[in-house]
């Protein structure tokens, strides 16, 4: 079942790169009573996630946080190490990258996209997500393209 406004988020182990390498962490524990923004990808560099929707996100995160939210989070599927590359790649240092490298925290949200047809396996579905103390208070998901998803459609309802 997909997770819908209202719902609880799930708590998950993620992958967070620390100062003396990978740590895990659950997102609950993470977010704690905060109100976060969850940006999901289906990869780190692939075209649509590197030129089109993490970058309005990277440049509006001051907007985003004049808004109310305390901490900008980037979900994958891919490993930390890559998550870590990408970020440092595309200057994204105002957002915090979470690795979910078996897809469980993912798959908790409903949110798994099967890529498999290109090769690529499954993936996290492109979706943005504000979490208001663990609760979903708005969410977007793309299959295409990048509208929902974007950060014109999470400062629209902020």
């Amino acid at each position: 079942m997909k997770i819908r406004v209202g719902d609880l988020v799930p708590d998950g182990d993620l992958t967070t790169m620390g100062d003396s390498g990978p740590e895990k962490v659950s997102f609950r524990a993470l977010v704690k009573d905060t109100k976060v923004l969850l940006i999901g990808v289906e990869g780190a560099f692939t075209p649509n996630c590197t030129s089109q929707h993490l970058p309005g996100f990277i440049t509006h995160a001051d907007a985003l946080r004049n808004k109310g939210i305390d901490m900008i989070l980037c979900l994958s599927m891919n490993d930390i190490f890559v998550m870590t590359a990408w970020s440092e790649a595309i200057n994204a240092s105002a957002i915090k990258m979470l690795a979910d490298g078996n897809g469980d925290f993912t798959e908790s949200l409903g949110l798994t996209l099967d890529n498999r047809v290109w090769g690529m396996g499954l993936r996290t579905k492109r979706f943005a997500m504000i979490v208001d103390k663990w609760m979903v208070s708005m969410i977007g998901v793309d299959d295409f393209g990048v509208s929902a998803s974007s950060v014109d459609a999470v400062l629209s309802v902020l």
